[in-house]
C-alpha cells in the first residue's frame, strides 16, 4: 500500500505542527497529494480565520516541498465531520492533542473514534519530522492480519530498515507454575513456544514484499505492549507499527488494546517514537471518491509547485489451553 492521498489533521497545537511536518515529508517521498484538515472542539480557543490559516500552510508546504497540497474549506468540530476527507485518504497523519473530558473517558479519544469508524491507518506524529524514517519496528502477533500489517509498515518508507518483533505471551507459563507443574515440563513448553515463534517469523519475513535486505526480526518474552516499547528503545526505531482489532467503544473502555497500551507506555518516555496504528479491517482510499475530491480541489485551488505464506503445521503452543 503506497499512500497516494494523505490527510494531515491538526488542532493548531504543537501536535498539529509535527503532524504537518511529517505528512509533508511522506507526501514528498511518495509523490502523494496532501490534504490539510483541522479538528477543534467547540469549546477550544481557535483562530477566527482558521480556514485561511490552513490555506496559508497549504501554500507554504507546497512551495517548500514541491508537492500538491490542498486545505479543507471548513474546520471540523467532530470526528464524523472529518470522515469524508478521511475516507478519501490512504493514510491519516494525526496531530490532535489528547482531550480530557467526560466524553473522552467513556468514548475514548477522538483518534479512537476515528479508528473505529474510518478503517484507515493512522499515524500519530509525536516527534519533529527532521528526516524520513530510518528504522521501523513492526509488532506482529501471527494472526491473519500480520502479513497486511507488515505490508503497510514497509510501504510507509522506501528506504527504512524494517524489524519484525513478536513477544511470546507468558500467561500460560505462569499458570503452569501456579499449578505446580515440574520445571522441566515448563522448559519444554517454553522451548516449543520459541520454536513455533521462530518458524512463524521466518515464514512472515519470507512472504514480505519488502526487500529481503530491509527486513530483520526479533523475538521477546512477556507483555506484548511493554516488550514492544523496550525493543523500540533497544533498536532505536523511530516508528512503531502496531495492529488494532475491530472494537466498540464499550470494548475499548473495558479492555485496553495492545495498541493503546503501547501508546500509554511509550508516552511516559522521553525517547518516544511515532506510532502507526493499522486496523485489522483497514481499507485503502475509495479511488472514485478520492479522485472526485482531488478534482474539486483543483478547481478551487490550482496546483502549486516550486523547485524541481503458508502457516506452519501444528497449533501455536502459546495459544493452547492452560489445563495441562
Amino acid at each position: 500500500m503506497t499512500p497516494r492521498f494523505i490527510l494531515a489533521v491538526t488542532d493548531f497545537s504543537s501536535h498539529g505542527t509535527r503532524a504537518l511536518e511529517r505528512a509533508a515529508l511522506l507526501a514528498t517521498e511518495h509523490g502523494a497529494v496532501l490534504t490539510l484538515a483541522c479538528l477543534a472542539h467547540p469549546t477550544d480557543v481557535q483562530p477566527p480565520d482558521a480556514a485561511d490559516w490552513l490555506g496559508q500552510h497549504a501554500r507554504q508546504l507546497a512551495q517548500l516541498h514541491g508537492i500538491e497540497v490542498r486545505a479543507a474549506a471548513r474546520v471540523a468540530h467532530t470526528v464524523d465531520a472529518l470522515l469524508p476527507e478521511v475516507r478519501a485518504a490512504d493514510l491519516v497523519v494525526w496531530g490532535v492533542a489528547p482531550m480530557r473530558s467526560l466524553r473522552s473517558f467513556f468514548m475514548g479519544q477522538p483518534v479512537d473514534e476515528l479508528l473505529r469508524s474510518a478503517r484507515r491507518p493512522v499515524l500519530l506524529a509525536r516527534r519533529r519530522a527532521e528526516q524520513p524514517y530510518r528504522k521501523l519496528l513492526v509488532a506482529v502477533d501471527f494472526t491473519e492480519a500480520s502479513p497486511s500489517l507488515v505490508e503497510v509498515g514497509s510501504a510507509i518508507s522506501k528506504t527504512a530498515q524494517v524489524e519484525l518483533f513478536h513477544a511470546i505471551d507468558t500467561t500460560n507459563e505462569r499458570k503452569l507454575r501456579q499449578a505446580e507443574v515440574q520445571e522441566r515440563h515448563i522448559r519444554v513448553y517454553r522451548d516449543q513456544c520459541l520454536r513455533h515463534a521462530q518458524d512463524r517469523m521466518v515464514r512472515l519475513t519470507d512472504s514480505s514484499d519488502a526487500r529481503r535486505n530491509r527486513v530483520q526480526s526479533a523475538i521477546g518474552r512477556g507483555d506484548p505492549s511493554s516488550q514492544a516499547v523496550v525493543q523500540q528503545q533497544r533498536s532505536g526505531s523511530d516508528l512503531v507499527v502496531v495492529g488494532r482489532h475491530p472494537a466498540s467503544a464499550f470494548s475499548d473502555l473495558m479492555f485496553e488494546s495492545v495498541s493503546a497500551r503501547i501508546l500509554n507506555v511509550s508516552a511516559r518516555d522521553d525517547t518516544r517514537s511515532d506510532v502507526l496504528i493499522v486496523p485489522h479491517n483497514w481499507q485503502p482510499a475509495l479511488v472514485k471518491q478520492a479522485f472526485v475530491r482531488h478534482a474539486a480541489s483543483q478547481a478551487i485551488a490550482p496546483r502549486i509547485r516550486a523547485g524541481a505464506p503458508k502457516a506452519p503445521a501444528g497449533p501455536n503452543p502459546a495459544a493452547l489451553p492452560s489445563g495441562i
